[in-house]
């Protein structure tokens, strides 16, 4: 049997990064950001993005514009039975130590393995070897530890995949108050880079929700002054669970007040970000129809020039209109972007 050679000192690891599709030139800037270290394609699938990667695999589970990252190992074998071979088999395991490695004791209590056949003879032995070598149970559903196995990208040998983190990076830990359709993480930090941050914004979330936006801008780094306005008493207060389980309380400013009659003052304001209705799960197209002029008339009254403002909306049509219809908004761009099956876009707009 052929052995595999031992990974050599200093060469890169092969990372898999899978983001929301339409985000993968924010996230590629979030990767390059990682230094020379990080070297990610140019090219590949939607919402995927391939990285040779020479630095700490610590740094990469501080990704916040992605959904989940994988270290990618592979093997030049015909069929995936050659992996319970004692090399391969110790290949397989030294990647999932890395993994494991970089996380407290107990972070992992199952494996999963996605594959094509994941319930064949073949692999059923596969996970059943690595639960009894590494003492993890075998999940019925994603695990803890979840491993994908495919044929290798050019049709010779096969790929193993290990998900550097127990849960998706996208899933953040200050979310102890979820509302329905609350953004995504990793959407929401995109969004907040999308606003040009800066030490000293003044930084608006319009109908703030669970704060999702909020946090996410306040991670990225500081603001002069970071707050959110939602009319709805229940989101405020889910906002401030948020915000508390993030340690930002004293950062952040929570008010009910309604978007369309902002108590500020004219181009008092340097950022913009907001998460609209769809007329999905909250609101309708009708109310949509009177809201978004309102709403946009209202920012660009309080967004000194060159503010950027940066929407998310499913009311394409509407939006464009609307946008064209208004001088005092120039569009910087428009991305498409996959939200499990809704197809949004995020407009970047600047106060001219």
């Amino acid at each position: 049997m052929a052995k595999i050679p031992p990974r050599p000192v200093g060469r890169p690891h092969r990372i898999e990064v899978m983001t929301a599709e339409g985000l993968e030139l924010i996230a590629r800037d979030e990767l390059r950001g990682l230094g020379p270290s990080a070297r990610p394609d140019r090219d590949g699938p939607p919402g995927v993005i391939g990285v040779d990667y020479a630095g700490e695999l610590r740094a990469l589970l501080g990704l916040r514009t992605v959904q989940t990252v994988y270290l990618v190992r592979a093997f030049p074998v015909p069929r995936p039975k050659a992996l319970l071979g004692d090399e391969y088999f110790r290949a397989v395991l030294a990647s999932i130590d890395k993994v494991r490695r970089l996380h407290p004791p107990g972070a992992f209590a199952s494996l999963f393995l996605s594959a094509a056949g994941a319930e064949s003879t073949v692999l059923t032995r596969l996970k059943a070897e690595i639960a009894a070598a590494t003492g993890l149970r075998v999940g019925t559903d994603d695990g803890d530890l979840l491993l994908r196995l495919r044929r290798a990208a050019d049709g010779v040998g096969w790929e193993l995949l290990v998900r550097l983190s127990p849960r998706p990076l996208a899933t953040r830990p200050w979310r102890v108050c979820n509302r329905e359709g609350a953004l995504n993480g990793a959407v929401a930090s995109a969004m907040a880079r999308l606003t040009a941050p800066a030490p000293d914004d003044r930084f608006l979330n319009i109908g703030c929700g669970s704060a999702s936006l909020l946090i996410e801008r306040l991670l990225i780094g500081p603001a002069r002054r970071a707050f959110g306005c939602d009319i709805d008493p229940a989101a405020l207060e889910c906002a401030r669970t948020n915000i508390a389980a993030a340690d930002l309380t004293a950062r952040c400013e929570l008010h009910p007040w309604d978007a369309t009659r902002l108590p500020l003052h004219s181009a008092s304001v340097d950022a913009i970000c907001a998460d609209l209705p769809f007329g999905h799960l909250v609101g309708s197209h009708a109310e949509n129809l009177s809201l978004y002029p309102t709403l946009l008339s209202e920012a660009a009254r309080v967004a000194r020039p060159g503010a950027h403002c940066v929407l998310l909306s499913h009311e394409v049509r509407l939006m464009e209109r609307l946008i064209a219809e208004r001088p005092e908004w120039g569009l910087h761009s428009a991305l498409r972007i996959d939200l499990g099956g809704l197809h949004p876009r995020i407009f970047v707009l600047e106060r001219r």
